[in-house]
């Protein structure tokens, strides 16, 4: 009796410890009430040993799921009790699914079984695929032959879109149970070694790890070591300041850098040119600091920023009036400050003529100056050499309304001199490398008066320029 189960695919429920064991009937002893299955499959996943044996006490329940060839024909005939609850049958064993799809079984496939059960509920739904008979329309039918012909095609039908391939849809998948059969920690580790042995980039621990997102102006690949020090003089000052990229830009003494523009200007950097130049940039930054794109709109003109440019008898008084020339151009209310002076340097000027071409105003009396606060002060009062002009009563004057103003104060390239600033700024404006200036003057910004590399280092200047896309940066004190 034992004999004739050999060969049978068979699954042994042996609870939720030992899970839930399919295969082949290889030997069944009733003495020792074992039962052994080749090939067999734990969970839906084949096992690594060609047989397990099992005992009578572990088995929780046993279900038939094909019988042997040989007696195929006696057990379709008598009724046999098939639970009416799907089992899935391993499909990764071509023998199985072979044995459940042949034609040699019965006519009759495992859904017809399962409806042909006394007893069972007449609400039982069996689940087609899309292109079942039962669900196929008027018009899809298919074409019915008399003769042998007739069976052989519905035989095929039955084959090839019968119910039985869907028998193991109606299982539930135990997401838990392959879950637990994945060691997620291996996985990984074998990853790591195959990218070690690659040379591709580790996971490591998270202070190893690489960024995943970079700036969009940022390089991912693998570059010399920056150097931040790109600037060296022979000479150092007293204070260093470095750029928002961190390029370290050293301080010079007034004395160097009067040397650098001398020799500037005998290559052709006249002072005419150097007067333009600080001009563009000055003004761009005091465009900027007016509000820029936001504030300079053909839907503000009735709210035309006012500045007030305070300039002396010295160049960079020159230097102020060649900013209010820009400033006005641009649609800027610009009151330009200039005492009367006898005599007055050239350059000085030739930038009041082309100023007084703007339609900016031009006043010499501190009581012609605004009472109310303006957007922008530009300070050119101070000059590098002639201090005593501290001490006359219009530079007082101007300084003492500038204080009691109210309003931003940039200077525009200030000196460096023991007694102090005489107006608080909040922004300074150097040129081509900044002087060591003291506290008081705000924030240090540096432009560039177009200086070529090779006149740097005639005077002893090892220069890279910092930069970069600009003409104006802002420095931070090292």
């Amino acid at each position: 009796m034992a004999a004739d189960w050999l060969g049978s695919l068979v699954s042994i429920n042996c609870g939720p410890t030992l899970g839930v064991y399919q295969g082949e009937v290889s030997s069944v002893d009733q003495s020792s009430q074992t039962i052994s299955l080749r090939q067999p499959f734990h969970n839906g996943v084949k096992c690594t040993v060609p047989e397990v044996t099992f005992s009578a006490i572990d088995i929780k329940e046993l279900k038939i799921l094909n019988i042997r060839n040989d007696n195929a024909r006696t057990n379709c005939s008598a009724p046999t009790k098939v639970s009416s609850t799907p089992v899935a049958v391993p499909k990764n064993d071509p023998r199985s699914v072979e044995k459940l799809n042949s034609p040699q079984h019965c006519s009759k496939s495992y859904g017809d079984r399962h409806l042909d059960v006394p007893g069972q509920l007449k609400g039982f739904r069996r689940r087609h695929n899309s292109w079942s008979s039962s669900s196929r329309g008027a018009n899809q039918a298919t074409p019915k032959k008399n003769g042998v012909k007739n069976g052989q095609m519905k035989h095929r039908d039955d084959e090839c879109f019968g119910d039985g391939v869907d028998d193991g849809l109606d299982t539930d998948f135990d997401f838990e149970g392959n879950l637990a059969l994945f060691d997620k920690a291996a996985v990984f580790s074998e990853i790591d070694i195959s990218e070690r042995r690659n040379g591709a980039r580790s996971r490591g621990t998270p202070q190893e790890q690489t960024p995943s997102r970079y700036r969009h102006d940022e390089n991912i690949l693998e570059a010399k070591p920056i150097v931040y020090r790109q600037i060296t003089v022979p000479q150092p000052g007293a204070k260093e300041y470095c750029t928002d990229s961190g390029l370290v830009v050293p301080s010079i003494s007034y004395e160097l850098q009067k040397r650098l523009l001398s020799v500037a200007e005998r290559y052709g950097l006249s002072l005419e040119r150097r007067l333009e130049m600080t001009g563009v940039c000055a003004s761009q930054m005091a465009l900027t600091l007016l509000g820029g794109p936001n504030r300079f709109t053909p839907k503000n003109l009735h709210q035309r920023p006012t500045v007030a440019v305070l300039c002396g008898p010295h160049v960079q008084g020159a230097q102020g009036i060649s900013c209010g020339r820009h400033l006005a151009n641009h649609e800027v209310e610009v009151i330009l400050f200039l005492p009367n002076f006898v005599k007055m340097l050239d350059s000085v000027t030739s930038e009041l003529t082309l100023f007084n071409k703007t339609g900016g105003k031009q006043v010499s009396n501190i009581k012609d100056l605004p009472d109310t606060p303006v957007d922008l002060i530009i300070n050119c009062l101070d000059c590098h050499e002639n201090t005593f002009l501290m001490d006359q009563p219009w530079y007082q004057a101007a300084a003492d309304w500038a204080n009691q103003n109210r309003a931003p104060v940039l200077s525009l390239d200030p000196p460096v001199n023991g007694q102090g600033q005489a107006v608080e700024a909040k922004w300074s404006l150097s040129l081509c490398l900044p002087l060591p200036l003291p506290e008081g003057a705000g924030r240090v910004y540096l432009c560039d008066i177009g200086i070529p590399r090779q006149v740097f280092q005639e005077v002893g200047i090892k220069y890279h320029s910092p930069f970069g896309c600009k003409f104006v940066i802002p420095l931070h004190s090292a």
